[in-house]
């Protein structure tokens, strides 16, 4: 059998293409690859995304290369796929996307200005929103994002038409308020619903605060796993087996250390 992978003179992007195109080959492609669809695929698709994220914070430009290419690569797959089910091809997803940047940049590819854009870019998403059938104003807000990220995205939408606290003490008053809930809650199914709204709660105050929730957790996440690292070293490689104020005075030291 002669290989789908196209010379060198392809462009590299029509190189990966083919080279997935051979994977998914019923005609000696890979039974992994074969196996796959689109449901197997997606914890893969979110994971790259995520390694990506992580290559950004890192700050390594090779390691932000790598994984790029690794998220391209979920792109060919899902994409290899629908054109095996005859549903769509990697060129309608370039061809769908770039006529969507022209849609939302008429400043740039139109004859209206910067201003405009600003004035009517509520206008251009609810008519990209009504092409797709009548929807609400959440539609869209994908179920698989992070928690923290969907609900900021949920809060969003809600303020944009109109429903939304005029300043910031009102989500404050409500983190009081939910808290009290929570507090109050007599079961493990009260509770359960009452930290969920919590967290919402927290969320919506991160929002008008101008904060993103997700990367001021994901900070702190960072924070405390390094903070808990070093309390580790100040203990000789393990925390086990030391008192609860012994734990604390290493966890003040390294707080210390950091500010100083």
């Amino acid at each position: 059998m002669s290989s789908d992978v196209p010379g060198p003179p392809s462009s590299p992007v029509d190189r990966l293409l083919a080279i997935m195109r051979q994977l998914r080959n019923p005609d000696g492609g890979c039974e992994w690859d074969l196996a796959q669809d689109f449901d197997t695929i997606a914890p893969y698709t979110i994971e790259e995304a995520y390694e990506v994220a992580d290559a950004i914070a890192g700050g390594d430009p090779d390691a932000i290369c790598d994984e790029l290419g690794d998220l391209l690569l979920q792109v060919v797959f899902h994409a290899q796929i629908a054109a095996d089910k005859g549903l769509f091809t990697f060129d309608d997803v370039a061809r769908a996307i770039s006529a969507k940047m022209e849609r939302r940049h008429p400043h740039i590819f139109g004859g209206v200005t910067a201003a405009d854009v600003r004035d009517q870019w509520e206008v251009i998403k609810a008519a990209e929103r009504a092409a797709d059938g009548p929807r609400g104003a959440l539609a869209g807000v994908a179920m698989s994002l992070p928690a923290l990220l969907r609900a900021q995205k949920l809060q969003g939408r809600a303020a944009r038409v109109g429903f939304d606290w005029p300043d910031t003490k009102g989500p404050r008053d409500k983190i009081a308020e939910e808290l009290a809930e929570v507090a109050a809650a007599d079961s493990n199914a009260a509770r359960h619903e009452e930290v969920g709204d919590l967290l919402f709660a927290v969320v919506n105050y991160a929002r008008k605060l101008g904060v993103d929730a997700e990367g001021a957790l994901r900070d702190a996440n960072v924070k405390f796993a390094r903070r808990f690292a070093a309390m580790e070293d100040r203990a000789g490689g393990s925390l086990q087996g030391l008192t609860l104020d012994a734990q604390e005075a290493h966890w003040v030291a390294v707080k210390k250390s950091e500010r100083a």
